[in-house]
């Protein structure tokens, strides 16, 4: 990881960790859940707010009334909406990306659930996903909630990834293995 990478990561671990247990205190993780997943989708579909949050031409208080407004707005939660005035008051908003999926991964373990990555060469059915999640629950015993993308190249098979585990059985994965192996006769 590099050097701002993992600091913006530092940063916003401790904002998420400070946002998440005042929301547990106030017994309000369900709302600050429904904040996390609506911010993540303003931040994701808006350019503006992308930009507001890491560019420094706007001033503190620029990015204070903004993100008040948003927050506001949205009709955030307490907790995360103070944690985001903090951040726009320290100058910190950069972080709000990295802050989001450290909250997400918080939540989730409050919960008893794990997420795992999934890329397939074609889009899963939803009886394909719910036995893929079936049996993802089976082997770690928690609840499995998949973030699934496609990527035509892996031809066909998938590549699971959940927690430091990956399982690869696309044909593009065993095809290469097998152009090693014939590297190697010849």
């Amino acid at each position: 990881m590099s050097e701002p990478a993992s600091i913006s990561a530092a940063i916003a671990g401790r904002y998420a960790t400070a946002v998440f247990e005042l929301a547990r205190e106030a017994k309000g993780l369900k709302a600050l859940e429904a904040d996390v997943d609506a911010l993540a989708a303003a931040l994701d579909g808006s350019a503006d707010l992308a930009d507001l949050i890491s560019s420094p031409v706007y001033t503190r208080e620029q990015q204070g009334a903004a993100i008040g407004a948003l927050a506001a707005k949205m009709g955030l939660s307490a907790p995360l909406a103070n944690g985001l005035a903090l951040m726009a008051q320290k100058r910190r908003l950069f972080a709000l990306p990295a802050m989001i999926k450290a909250l997400a991964a918080l939540i989730a373990e409050e919960k008893g659930e794990v997420t795992a990555e999934v890329t397939s060469a074609t889009a899963l059915t939803k009886a394909q996903a719910d036995k893929l999640a079936a049996a993802l629950k089976a082997q770690t015993g928690k609840t499995v909630k998949l973030n699934m993308s496609v990527d035509e190249k892996l031809i066909g098979g998938m590549i699971v990834k959940l927690g430091s585990k990956m399982i690869d059985t696309s044909v593009a994965s065993k095809l290469s293995s097998l152009q090693n192996a014939m590297k190697e006769v010849g």
